[in-house]
């Protein structure tokens, strides 16, 4: 099995893209992930662009560890609801054509009931998607949390198809009340990306606030070391939604996440 490769999201530097990508690559991360929108996005990203941003990431000694596809509403959602599913399909194309074959897509909470209205629009937007994933080689990595590992995976196992896994974020789960290591196991097999992001409780009246990695409540050597017993050998990419200086918190992430990897023998 390879060795865990450490990853940034660009957009959690603060900084536009082209910087993010040399500060990646400074920092000595061996991925991005960032969001497919605006200059990257799929419709204003022509195949000469593709070409270019290739060759960029390559002379950086950098691979797209995934795209993120943000969406305004959920896949349960039916305003605008094609139009949505479609430039997720566009995204995917994208992520296969720069290498990555994985796109981190929102999850909303699992419906409790299939007979709940948004319960039919979530099944049929991930068939959708995991049609069109499996034709063209490319996995929709749904970004869970709300809900426990175990009925997350019941409810993926419902599913024929290779292109519906998950995207795995500890303080997600540490923020919906769910213990991040307790959640890991049960979806071995089942996760194409981890975002690296940590968080701790801030007290009773601020409950558990996203900080830094390293200066959270997540045991970070047992994380890493079970993602390798269950035989994840993707990319821990590293987020920060807040903070006063991501771009430090980030690449200093990159330096503390490394201590905890090593080859597999």
């Amino acid at each position: 099995m390879k060795a865990l490769k450490i990853g940034i999201v660009a957009e959690s530097t603060g900084l536009p893209l082209r910087p993010a990508l040399a500060a990646a690559a400074q920092a000595g991360a061996q991925g991005v992930e960032f969001d497919a929108v605006g200059e990257v996005s799929p419709d204003a990203l022509s195949d000469t662009g593709r070409r270019e941003l290739r060759t960029r990431l390559r002379s950086l000694e950098l691979e797209v560890a995934a795209l993120n596809a943000p969406v305004r509403r959920g896949l349960d959602v039916a305003e605008d609801l094609q139009p949505r599913i479609e430039r997720i399909r566009k995204t995917m194309q994208l992520a296969y054509d720069l290498g990555a074959r994985k796109v981190v897509v929102p999850c909303p909470k699992i419906p409790e009931e299939d007979s709940q209205p948004r319960a039919q629009l979530l099944r049929e937007s991930l068939e959708a998607l995991s049609r069109y994933g499996d034709r063209i080689g490319c996995v929709v990595a749904l970004e869970i949390g709300y809900d426990p590992a175990t009925q997350v995976k019941a409810y993926l196992e419902r599913f024929d198809t290779g292109s519906l896994k998950t995207t795995f974020d500890p303080a997600n789960f540490l923020l919906h009340g769910h213990d991040p290591l307790a959640n890991l196991t049960p979806l071995a097999g089942w996760i194409a990306h981890v975002h690296a992001r940590d968080a701790r409780a801030a007290g009773v009246s601020r409950g558990v606030q996203e900080v830094a990695v390293g200066a959270g409540d997540i045991d970070w050597m047992a994380f890493i070391a079970t993602l390798q017993v269950i035989e994840f050998d993707g990319f821990l990419t590293i987020k920060r939604e807040h903070g006063d200086n991501k771009l430090a918190d980030v690449t200093n992430g990159v330096a503390f996440l490394r201590r905890f990897i090593a080859p597999i023998m």
